[in-house]
Order: structure tokens, then sequence, then C-alpha cells
């Protein structure tokens, strides 16, 4: 009873786990739903899971300005945040830009 309790909370954290679209032949959301499947599983490992897709660790310990906005390059992970999107729906920078160091 307890095991099959896990294995579908494991199963609908597997089915909500957002797809990541630079490695569609590794999935942890296909990870996840083999896992639910183990005679082993421990609701340790489902917690865990569940703290993964939550943003748990994020939300607790949260990030000051000083370290997300370094005096050196203040707007870095901005940046960075921006090209993952961007490369994510396919768009890239020219060529030139890249060349050049030119962002926007």
């Amino acid at each position: 009873m307890v095991a099959s309790k896990a294995t579908q909370k494991l199963s609908s954290i597997a089915s909500s786990w957002p797809v990541d679209p630079f490695r569609p032949n590794i999935q942890l959301k296909n990870f996840l739903k083999y896992l639910s499947a183990h005679p082993k599983l421990t609701f340790e490992a489902v917690q865990a899971a569940q703290l993964l897709r939550d943003n748990a660790i994020q939300k607790k310990y949260a990030l000051s300005t000083k370290t997300l906005q370094p005096a050196s390059m203040p707007r870095h992970y901005e940046r960075l945040v921006e090209g993952y999107e961007r490369s994510a729906r396919g768009a890239g920078r020219p060529w030139w830009k890249v060349f050049f160091g030119v962002w926007k």
C-alpha cells in the first residue's frame, strides 16, 4: 500500500515535469517515470523529486542581489537567461554580434 502511494505520487511528479528543449532524447521526466516502477522506491526519493520540481531549495536559500548582479558584470545572469530562452526558441545571434560582443 505504501509503495503504491509513492509510485502514484512520483508518477504525478513525472507527468508535471517540464520538457528539456536542449536534450530531447534524455528527459528527467522519463527517468522519474521509470523510477516510479522501481520496487524499492522510498518516500525520501519522492520527496526529493518534489522539492526539485517546486524549486524549494531556491526559495529557502534565496540568492542576494550582490550575487545575482556582480559589480564587474551586473547583467551577466540576465543575459545568460535571455540567451538560454532565445536558444530554446531556436533564435540565435548573428555571427557579427557574437564576434563584437553586442548583446542587443
